[in-house]
């Protein structure tokens, strides 16, 4: 059960989420650039809504979400890592006391060129296609730089 501060009344959020790494056969990355976050560029990652959706169900909800890219349009990949890491202290109060970690899932999701992407303006405010290497240095997250130099070998 989720339970919340009773002046907030939204539930906390689940410590399991994922990382989608949306590519094109030609390993071009799509970032986007978080809403009231400064210069933080980013795959599309979320937490799961509730605790019985899949890894896999929560990627297709937050790509959908995200960038309005329906996982029809390409082919979705579960890469079968998990990162756990600690969670930012500017963002421990989204999650029950005592909650420090998350765990990670990532997945790859390989769309045609030229998929047009929608941004929800709440979350992103800009959005952009790189090469692989140059989407790895340009991400604020560890992991998900990580991720992204590990694409050629799941890209295949």
């Amino acid at each position: 059960m989720r339970c919340s501060v009773a002046s907030d009344p939204r539930p906390f959020k689940i410590p399991q989420s994922v990382l989608v790494v949306i590519h094109t056969p030609a390993l071009d990355v799509l970032l986007i650039r978080r809403a009231h976050a400064g210069n933080f560029w980013q795959s599309v990652t979320g937490s799961k809504d509730h605790e019985d959706e899949t890894f896999a169900q929560t990627a297709v909800r937050e790509v959908q979400e995200e960038t309005g890219i329906g996982c029809d349009v390409g082919t979705l990949t579960d890469w079968g890592i998990e990162n756990v890491y600690d969670i930012y202290p500017r963002w421990l109060h989204r999650y029950a006391p005592g909650v420090t970690r998350n765990t990670e899932h990532v997945f790859g999701l390989r769309v045609p060129e030229g998929t047009p992407v929608r941004l929800n303006p709440r979350e992103h405010t800009e959005w952009r296609w790189l090469p692989w290497r140059a989407a790895a240095d340009a991400c604020f997250s560890p992991s998900n730089a990580e991720a992204i130099l590990l694409l050629p070998q799941f890209a295949q």
